[in-house]
């Protein structure tokens, strides 16, 4: 039925898109890309396209892109994503022989456009986001498929296992799929998607760098800030800053606020403010003085640097019906992890890291005040432990270039 509709849905797509143009979620400039057509020729010689959705996605794949431009050095690396944001980290992060493109919509004329195009040696997706247009095409095209770092939320898997006859016709399009964790390798199995082509390969951010940082700002910040303690409120929704500022009262320190969505600052300002909280915004220029007491990092790209300042961290989008965001990059950089409840997205390493104690779950702003008011040694304990679980199932980077070269001319 997806696959009929998809001859006819290019209306319901364009409004999609009219829409996510009206609220800054659509590049006017990059508007023809979601629909096949690009702003540049194919360049010569073999091509590898990834799809990767978001910001997440995206980070996760460049040290694995890296080793394939090094290992293959006639090889272009085209990357597509869906989200504007991921777009804009990609713009100043791409090495040469790299290529970034907004994925079609997954309509038969966007698809084949696309593809004719691009004619993609190898089509890799990344975690979770699937074209059912787009599979079909490329597997009419004979172009390999692989699906690397799969990941399915608990939600997914019983969607999965409810609809078993439609998503393994979708899985079984793929010639190779790599798994990041046991839960979504039993969710596969369980649907009849198995056998050699799925192996348990550990997840591709474990394997990557940690994030970098401006290492004279990380300087100034720490001169700046002094020996307040400071925590940090990372990728947090709507209703969960209610939670952090509550918590918040009982913290003699300062805590840096990383809302996932950076156009939300103004709102999350105000909160501040009525709070009682002397607050300053990172993207108006203003200095942490003395009596700040909540700094809103309100730019992309720099968690590195907040990361490395606090000695715990709230991972948001937990808290809140999100179902939770990557915890790695905390733990990578010695920052102690706190989360909800609400961690579908990444339900198995959560899982890991609670059961060697490098992470703990809170459930509101008395459960959070009280974690984050641990002494430092807790926190310096929960990073080391976290440390454990990071290091335990590394690899994936050189399983997912293994695959690819098996299966690139």
């Amino acid at each position: 039925m997806y696959l009929a509709l998809s001859h006819v849905t290019a209306p319901v797509f364009s409004r999609i898109q009219r829409k996510a143009l009206k609220v800054g979620k659509e590049d006017p400039a990059r508007m023809a890309e979601r629909w096949g057509r690009a702003d540049r020729p194919r360049p010569d010689g073999p091509l590898v396209w990834f799809h990767a959705a978001s910001v997440g996605e995206t980070q996760s794949i460049l040290p694995l892109v890296s080793v394939l431009l090094e290992a293959r050095k006639d090889v272009t690396v085209l990357i597509t994503s869906t989200t504007r944001t991921s777009a804009a980290l990609l713009a100043d992060t791409l090495p040469p022989r790299v290529v970034h493109q907004m994925v079609p919509y997954d309509t038969v004329k966007a698809s084949r456009a696309f593809l004719q195009h691009w004619q993609p040696d190898v089509a890799i997706w990344i975690e979770s986001e699937l074209w059912p247009r787009m599979l079909r095409e490329a597997g009419a095209r004979a172009i390999p498929r692989l699906y690397l770092n799969a990941r399915v939320s608990r939600r997914t898997a019983r969607r999965w296992a409810r609809f078993s006859g439609s998503a393994r016709a979708v899985l079984s399009n793929f010639d190779m799929i790599n798994v990041q964790e046991a839960a979504t390798f039993d969710a596969l199995s369980a649907i009849g998607v198995s056998g050699s082509k799925v192996v348990l390969t550990g997840s591709l951010k474990k394997d990557r760098a940690p994030l970098d940082c401006d290492e004279k700002e990380l300087t100034r910040l720490r001169a700046t800030i002094g020996d307040r303690p400071v925590w940090c409120a990372a990728s947090t929704h709507s209703g969960e800053e209610n939670i952090v500022l509550a918590a918040h009262q009982s913290h003699a320190g300062l805590l840096i606020l990383v809302p996932r969505h950076p156009d939300r600052a103004g709102a999350i300002a105000d909160l501040c403010l009525s709070a009682g909280f002397m607050t300053a915004r990172r993207s108006s220029g203003d200095k942490i003085a003395p009596d700040t007491r909540v700094y809103i990092a309100d730019t992309m790209g720099e968690l590195g640097l907040w990361y490395r300042l606090a000695s715990v961290s709230f991972v948001g989008g937990s808290l809140a019906p999100v179902g939770g965001h990557n915890p790695y990059e905390a733990a990578q950089l010695g920052s102690a992890i706190l989360h909800g409840s609400n961690v579908a997205n990444f339900a198995s390493i959560y899982d890991d890291l609670d059961q060697v104690g490098g992470a703990k779950t809170v459930n509101d702003a008395m459960t959070l005040g009280d974690a984050v008011n641990l002494h430092d040694a807790a926190h310096k304990d929960m990073a080391v432990a976290a440390t454990t679980v990071l290091n335990d199932g590394a690899g994936a980077t050189d399983a997912a270039l293994k695959v690819i070269l098996q299966y690139l001319n």
